[in-house]
């Protein structure tokens, strides 16, 4: 009798642990999942900001070839 009521306790307390995890492992995928939208997010952006960049560039007048003022 003492045994069965020691597994039953045993088996409560896993099932508590077990619980928590689940709990637990969820909210961590849901942070994953936030973070990965914000990485692609930034990353777009990052590409978006990239092709600006080359296009001001290519866009960009000539430098002129004169001495910088401190000459």
């Amino acid at each position: 009798m003492n045994d069965a009521k020691a597994l039953g306790d045993r088996i409560d307390a896993l099932e508590s642990r077990v619980m928590f995890q689940d709990e637990t492992i969820e909210t961590l995928n849901q942070t994953i999942t936030a973070q990965w939208q914000q990485i692609d997010a930034l990353t777009r952006q990052l590409a978006s900001l990239n092709d600006r960049l080359k296009e001001a560039e290519a866009n960009a007048p000539p430098p002129a070839n004169e001495p910088p003022p401190h000459y």
